[in-house]
């Protein structure tokens, strides 16, 4: 692909560790090792190991669709217009759904080509109502966008009844490479335990809850096979601990607080089973691919569109986070029958590869040539 100079364009901070940042700077990154001149424009960040960082609107905390984010206050078009100004882009690569206050005004300032890419799939009526609104209040920029994606079929689905627009599916990348062992996997003990993880926030919807609802299921003998560790912080922290103590589970659950991002390949290799037992409000599972590529022994989680847009082909990798006798059942068949999670670990470990930043970063690539040609036939 011809060098271009690229705006990847999100409302929130590039400091928070959430799948949209991960998703803008390891995109961003790639871009710029095939030699693109790469911006991040966004609000309020104060990170220094990322170049081009343009922080152009402070933010405010705010609680939409199960998860803390962080919305900009009104940008200065000044400032906007500075940006627009002072580097020629030859693309805009907005991550929607977006605020009118900072990136709705800037496309509204600029003539370049716009792609955009949907991310979201609401948890509940409230933010499905509040996205659609959003949507219908940005009718007039939204004609703006030359190309859109979408993270998955369900997200796609979600954005051509709410933003009236046209999505490709370009799944959210990951470095395979990164997630991958150094060494090969120690041979496990014979009678060593088995580690069933979890890595997430703990809200309600990422469901870690109901994994030690449905360890408490396991019968006496399996919970003693197994050793279960939490990894993230959140408010559903003491309620957690007071359900492992009530179940006197403490010899079983550990919870590990927060994970930085460094931590986190090492954390997924060592595990048996990986369990994301999120309810809803997923547009894709990032952390579900990353879990694959670290060769997470098999991963499992919660049966949602988001992640049945992953873990599809393995339909017993999929369960009711809510129904914890069947929660239960998944996780006995593959604690007890090893040659099945060693053969389905495989599969997803082959099948990862769709996902890595080589193969999507080249569909982003496509993507942004067809906007810009599809930007210069209008104009002809």
């Amino acid at each position: 692909m011809k060098r271009r100079t690229i705006g990847l364009v999100l409302d929130d901070s590039l400091d928070r560790p959430d799948g949209v940042q991960q998703m803008v700077i390891r995109l961003g990154e790639w871009l710029k090792s095939r030699g693109h001149d790469v911006h991040y424009i966004v609000s309020t960040t104060t990170r220094s190991d990322i170049t081009n960082v343009h922080s152009v609107a402070r933010s405010h905390k705010v609680t939409f669709n199960g998860n803390v984010l962080r919305i900009p206050l009104l940008a200065s078009k000044t400032d906007l217009a500075t940006v627009l100004s002072t580097y020629d882009f030859d693309i805009l690569h907005v991550q929607m759904p977006y605020s009118p206050f900072m990136s709705g005004r800037l496309i509204s300032l600029s003539s370049v080509p716009l792609v955009g890419t949907f991310h979201i799939l609401p948890y509940g009526r409230l933010a499905s109502v509040g996205t659609r609104a959003l949507g219908a209040f940005q009718a007039e920029t939204l004609r703006r966008f030359d190309r859109v994606s979408a993270t998955s079929g369900a997200a796609r689905q979600f954005a051509e009844d709410a933003y009236r627009v046209k999505p490709t599916v370009i799944p959210n990348p990951v470095d395979v490479q990164a997630f991958q062992p150094k060494t090969a996997k120690k041979v496990r003990p014979k009678h060593a335990k088995l580690t069933i993880a979890f890595l997430g926030r703990l809200v309600e919807r990422k469901g870690a809850i109901h994994l030690v609802e449905a360890i408490a299921a396991l019968p006496a003998k399996l919970r003693k096979a197994v050793r279960v560790e939490i990894a993230g912080d959140g408010p559903d922290r003491k309620r957690i601990e007071a359900l492992v103590d009530t179940h006197n589970l403490r010899s079983t659950v550990v919870l590990r607080g927060f994970l930085e991002e460094a931590a986190k390949p090492a954390f997924l290799q060592q595990t048996d089973i990986a369990v994301f037992p999120s309810t809803g409000g997923e547009s894709f599972g990032i952390v579900l691919v990353e879990a694959m590529a670290a060769g997470a022994g098999v991963v499992m989680g919660g049966d949602n569109p988001g992640y049945r847009s992953v873990l599809g082909e393995w339909s017993d990798c999929l369960f009711d986070p809510a129904d914890t006798d069947a929660f239960a059942e998944a996780l006995t068949r593959f604690i007890t029958d090893t040659a099945h999670r060693k053969r389905v670990g495989a599969a997803q470990s082959k099948a990862v590869k769709q996902y890595d930043i080589s193969v999507v970063g080249r569909q982003f690539e496509r993507l942004y040539n067809e906007a810009i040609l599809e930007s210069k036939s209008e104009v002809a």
